[in-house]
């Protein structure tokens, strides 16, 4: 790969650093309040989307064999966001528990904006490390998750979604037609069900019980109880109940993002429960530069799945023959997938383009092939 970019440097990494600039709007909105508390919210979607449209797409692809000693500087902020993220969440509930000029409406919003930045930054993080085989990125990976409330992710994500993706045993799939909101209040239960079972089965194969000490579930309760006892410790139940719903906010975030990345793609039948190998076609491919400069490259959400043990550097893009296309990045994704008209107006097409250039040969899109289960139009 001759023409491939060179990474190795501070430079070239510094871009995947965006994620600190939400700290300083964090001390800003918390020390002025009124309208700064709105920048937190504003950086993540509004900034980034405008960024994208004036940077436009960056279609270039590292060198996928670059060896990872050369990649110091993008794994450094996935392992150091912990303690920030640690440090904002539990500081700022110190901060609106013990100081008093600041409004509860405008606490509210800036524990939502906390809530955009331990979902869109902190799960996205913790998804780059819980696939890794490091012990300590696994375990801040865990801790992160433990942060928003949703350990179990790390279970569902690994041991199902990437399993199963583009099928009707992956939840995570976002059905054709299926609004967000049905999709969101679905995937709530449905997660943590198909991650407990995935878990007992894996017990059950070696012979243990489900309540075995080394079952996970142990540990993601162990540090979720620990994350809301030291949030009741430090701010009472005011700062429990901030903490809570930045979680909530975060989750909100994240299944957004899960409904956006596989909507309506499913991977084609072969009988007696099997499916085609997953493949680029099976994710929606996204290149738009600052957007994934702020995502750690997610929206190559294409190669993540053909290739899940890819380190985000090294991710690479598709182009349209081989891949479909998100006409704007995920901010700007998951903000019109909150209108379910709008959205179905701009991808139905796009999925219905989807099948016929890639599986020409399927008339029938019904159960089995899982493009369109039937949903109220309200959905």
């Amino acid at each position: 790969m001759t023409d491939a970019p060179k990474i190795s440097s501070l430079s070239a990494a510094l871009p995947f650093w965006l994620s600190l600039g939400f700290l300083p709007l964090v001390a800003i909105g918390a020390g002025y309040g009124g309208w700064t508390v709105f920048l937190l919210p504003a950086y993540g979607w509004i900034l980034t989307s405008l960024l994208d449209a004036f940077l436009g797409l960056n279609e270039r692809n590292p060198d996928p064999l670059t060896h990872e000693s050369e990649l110091f500087w993008y794994r450094l902020i996935t392992i150091l966001w912990f303690p920030i993220e640690a440090a904002l969440i539990f500081g700022l509930i110190w901060w609106v528990t013990h100081t008093g000029h600041l409004e509860t409406w405008e606490k509210i919003v800036l524990f939502f904006g906390v809530g955009v930045i331990s979902g869109a930054v902190g799960i996205v993080y913790a998804h780059e490390l819980v696939h890794q085989k490091n012990r300590l990125e696994r375990w801040l990976g865990d801790l992160l998750m433990a942060l928003v409330l949703y350990s179990h992710f790390r279970t569902e994500h690994l041991l199902v979604h990437h399993r199963y993706v583009g099928t009707p045993r992956d939840a995570v799939t976002a059905r054709y037609n299926e609004g967000f909101h049905r999709y969101f209040f679905r995937v709530l239960t449905d997660c943590p069900r198909s991650a407990w079972k995935a878990e007992r089965q894996m017990l059950a194969r070696a012979g243990r019980p489900a309540w075995h000490r080394t079952n996970p579930f142990w540990r993601y309760a162990a540090l979720q109880a620990a994350a809301i006892g030291l949030a009741f410790w430090i701010g009472g139940w005011a700062g429990t109940g901030f903490f809570v719903f930045q979680a909530f906010i975060a989750v909100w975030q994240l299944e957004l993002t899960n409904y956006i990345e596989h909507y309506g793609l499913t991977r084609k039948h072969l009988g007696e429960g099997k499916y085609d190998h997953v493949q680029p076609r099976h994710s929606w491919n996204a290149a738009h530069t600052a957007s994934n400069w702020l995502l750690i490259n997610l929206q190559r959400h294409s190669d993540h799945h053909y290739k899940p043990d890819r380190r985000f550097p090294l991710l690479q893009t598709y182009g349209k023959e081989d891949a479909p296309q998100l006409p704007l990045g995920y901010p700007a994704m998951t903000t019109l997938a909150m209108i379910p008209p709008l959205w179905r107006r701009r991808m139905n097409p796009r999925v219905r383009a989807w099948r016929r250039q890639f599986y020409p040969e399927i008339a029938d899109w019904g159960p089995y092939n899982r493009g369109e289960t039937p949903m109220p139009r309200g959905s």
